[in-house]
């Protein structure tokens, strides 16, 4: 049951930063601006933060799924974030592309564990899904089994990250885009996402 526990914990997590957002964005803008390298780091450092985040959250799922305000609240700081990591994407348009190797490992290290931190939907996404995954017997909490989800949960962010930094290089070198044309678009993405976000806690939310 415990290998269980860890493949769906792997395999939910890499499903979970499918979806475009401020985490897969990044990590393809560092991959592109600074070199896969750097990607790695930034990944590493924001998956541990997000196995540390998961093992908390799935110990209180229920009472963090129970606190509708606070679920709004996230919504509207995920705006926020989207909004600033667009600027963030503009200003790296703006400026000119440094040699690859001159970027500095803790400005990764930092990154990650920034967004690791201020990471909005990492909590609706485990009350919400961690509480239907144990209601549906998919995963165990006996023992050792959260601490080994939570491992799988990293291990299944790290994986997805790195693949959309190694897209990104691809989609870079494929066609010959510029450092500018790829940041403004991840910009306009994030402003994109700003808009639809905004747009969900206005109209839908309770």
């Amino acid at each position: 049951m415990l290998l269980l526990t860890f493949l769906v914990a792997v395999v939910v997590n890499f499903l979970g930063y499918i979806p475009l957002g401020n985490i897969n964005l990044t990590s393809m803008q560092i991959s592109i601006n600074k070199g896969l390298k750097q990607a790695v780091i930034f990944a590493v450092s924001f998956s541990v933060i997000e196995a540390i985040f998961t093992f908390i959250l799935m110990n209180f799922a229920e009472w963090f799924a129970s606190k509708k305000d606070l679920l709004s609240w996230l919504g509207w700081i995920l705006v926020a974030v989207f909004i600033i990591m667009g600027i963030i994407s503009l200003v790296q348009a703006e400026k000119e592309s440094k040699p690859k190797e001159e970027s500095r490992k803790r400005d990764s290290i930092r990154t990650g564990i920034i967004l690791g931190i201020f990471n909005p939907m990492i909590i609706p996404f485990w009350t919400i899904g961690g509480t239907y995954l144990i209601a549906n017997n998919w995963i165990t909490t006996d023992g050792l089994a959260l601490e080994v989800f939570a491992i799988g949960a990293g291990i299944g962010s790290f994986l997805c990250l790195y693949l959309f930094a190694k897209f990104a290089l691809y989609i870079q070198n494929k066609f010959s885009f510029n450092h500018k044309i790829i940041n403004r678009s991840i910009a306009a993405v994030f402003f994109g996402l700003a808009i639809f976000q905004i747009s969900k806690e206005l109209l839908f939310s309770n």
